[in-house]
């Protein structure tokens, strides 16, 4: 019975991840058509005069500034979201502030370690959970009270929050990561390397700014894999992971 299912769990797992593979690169690729589209047109179709020459000036200066994020990303957040949460992720946007700290706390309250198949769809399905909330808060105190709200709240009050609000939010994030991961080892090199790059090199080395993320987390999954530990996992563990449907879907996605 339990071979019955855990075959029936691999082939519907298999399914998911060829639509995945191919619906995933054209749901991006189309937003990347409309969000170009839409700027194209901003610039040449609306009269405003911006020349070739300037629009490539600034796209090179974009990537010049941004460019390394775009590498960044996808190796830092596809740990935690795996494959098919990532397509969903990166064309919804507003990763790290909404989508990424809601996929970290559905892992962590289910018990599932980030990095598995059960991670990813855990993480697909918090993220749906967090775009339906975001777009309903959004219609209604942006859309309908948002002026109003604003305009009641005391100046100092907004200005003191907007202070506080995106350390709170990462903050937040790297509380259940290190909750979720359970790795002590890999949460103390993080530490140390985010500590030395953020307070040591880039004071000593202000050209290196821009690049203090890329260091970091490279340089992190470069100590981790060496200090991880080389103790195999027992041989009752994995008998158990075998043997049940529920584990099956837990096993490493990379």
């Amino acid at each position: 019975m339990s071979t019955t299912t855990s075959s029936d769990t691999s082939a519907g797992l298999a399914a998911f991840d060829r639509t995945t593979s191919v619906w995933g690169p054209i749901t991006l690729g189309l937003g990347l058509l409309v969000s170009l589209a839409a700027a194209l047109y901003a610039a040449f179709g609306s009269g405003i005069g911006i020349t070739g020459v300037e629009l490539v000036t600034a796209v090179v200066a974009v990537l010049a500034t941004f460019g390394v994020i775009a590498i960044i990303e996808p190796i830092s957040y596809f740990p935690i979201l795996g494959r098919s949460a990532m397509y969903q992720a990166f064309l919804i946007g507003n990763i790290a502030n909404k989508l990424l700290p809601a996929a970290v706390v559905a892992q962590a309250n289910l018990g599932e370690r980030p990095g598995t198949r059960r991670a990813e769809i855990i993480a697909g399905s918090a993220i749906i959970g967090a775009v339906l909330i975001h777009i309903t808060t959004l219609i209604l105190f942006v859309g309908i009270l948002g002026t109003w709200l604003v305009g009641m709240l005391p100046a100092p009050l907004i200005a003191t929050a907007r202070g506080y609000i995106l350390p709170a939010v990462f903050g937040a994030v790297v509380l259940q990561s290190v909750v979720a991961m359970k790795s002590r080892r890999t949460t103390i090199v993080a530490v140390v390397v985010a500590a030395l790059i953020v307070f040591v090199v880039v004071p000593l080395v202000s050209a290196l700014t821009f690049y203090a993320t890329a260091l970091a987390v490279i340089i992190t999954i470069v100590v981790s894999w060496f200090a991880r530990s080389k103790t195999p996992p027992p041989a009752a563990a994995t008998a158990d992971s075998e043997a049940s449907p529920a584990a099956h879907i837990s096993k490493p996605t990379h």
